[in-house]
């Protein structure tokens, strides 16, 4: 298995463009300036050492001498130790409402987005436990299975949007069906379902699909996203709101927070209800409910020990270098004889 030590150093990859850009620029000003003795392609003939193969040729390698220590610089790791590692947790679905209603700003700075900032807060929490994600609207989908990778699950967690579910409306119901198909039937405990929405329920019926949850042993924690009162569905892009949903009457659509199914799931299933606020870490609560619950063994297995292999890039940077360096823009008087490395046009 490789994997990199510092990733994030990839951003300079983004350098290379810029360097070939350079290297064009540079090519481009010889030949210009070559003009301005006369015709070029005359000028070129009488310059006839010079060629243009090499030049890009020895532009190549320069580029590749960085790519090698850009990767370099992120450090290459490659795991040399496999072995059975063993955790205690529990199985953890959690269900994130997508719907258009989401975007509301009640919750700043919006209800997505914040439900989003929780499920990081609660991965970065999380010690054994396997987790998955299912995303829901007027349907419900699997984003991640049960998984101990937290890094995928945070990086699965970023690029859920509003949309992520492409049916309109919410399915609580659905989205508790799916996260009990994830689960291992044949054990009726170590299982929690965690609810993140706004609890506008106009597609099923979440509290039958609570209830059978209830008897495979699934606790399911629900947490309200919006206010009571209700606020405004913006439209447009995230950069900027081009107005509001209305109905066919034209009058502002409010979507506001529906508690009593939440609450409602949450008692049947022995969980717990919050209500999401801007001032507080709303998962908290239930984070602390899931650290009492009985936790099984398992068994994972994993790389447990890693070795640099920056040095086999460097060693070709280098090789590269000493190769550039080498190489001269003159032709080889030997090989011209061959035409390899002229050109019809004399350059």
């Amino acid at each position: 298995m490789i994997r990199f030590a510092h990733p994030e150093y990839f951003v300079y990859l983004f350098s290379l463009p810029v360097l070939a850009f350079f290297f064009w620029y540079v090519w481009y000003i010889k030949l210009k300036k070559l003009g301005m003795f006369g015709m070029r392609t005359t000028v070129l003939r009488l310059v006839d050492g010079r060629s243009r193969v090499k030049y890009w040729l020895r532009a190549s390698m320069l580029l590749a001498i960085t790519a090698s220590l850009i990767i370099a610089y992120a450090n290459p790791q490659i795991g040399t130790k496999f072995e059975e590692v063993t955790r205690s947790g529990i199985d953890l679905i959690v269900a994130i409402d997508v719907s258009a209603s989401m975007l509301a700003q009640d919750i700043k700075p919006n209800r997505i987005t914040s439900a989003k900032r929780e499920l990081t807060n609660l991965i970065d929490n999380l010690k054994g436990d396997r987790i998955g994600i299912v995303v829901f609207s007027g349907d419900a989908y699997t984003q991640l299975p049960l998984t101990s990778d937290y890094s995928a699950a945070l990086m699965l967690n970023d690029i859920i949007s509003v949309g992520s579910a492409p049916k309109p409306g919410t399915a609580i119901g659905s989205a508790i069906d799916k996260a009990l198909e994830s689960f291992a039937k044949e054990e009726g405990k170590y299982k929690a379902i965690i609810i993140i929405t706004d609890g506008e329920n106009h597609e099923d019926d979440p509290i039958a699909e609570a209830k059978k949850a209830a008897s495979e042993g699934v606790i399911i924690h629900t947490i309200g996203m919006g206010s009571p009162e209700g606020a405004p569905i913006p439209l447009g892009s995230d950069d900027q709101t081009t107005g509001f949903k209305s109905d066919n009457e034209g009058h502002t659509v409010l979507t506001k927070l529906d508690e009593d199914p939440l609450e409602e799931i949450a008692s049947i299933t022995g969980g717990t209800y919050t209500r999401a606020s801007n001032s507080r870490d709303n998962l908290s609560v239930v984070f602390k409910e899931i650290e009492k619950m009985e936790k099984k063994e398992f068994g994972t297995r994993q790389f447990t020990d890693y070795e640099d292999r920056f040095q086999y890039l460097v060693g070709f940077a280098i090789l590269l270098l000493i190769a550039e360096v080498l190489t001269s823009e003159k032709r080889n008087r030997f090989l011209s004889r061959f035409k390899i490395f002229a050109s019809t046009n004399g350059d």
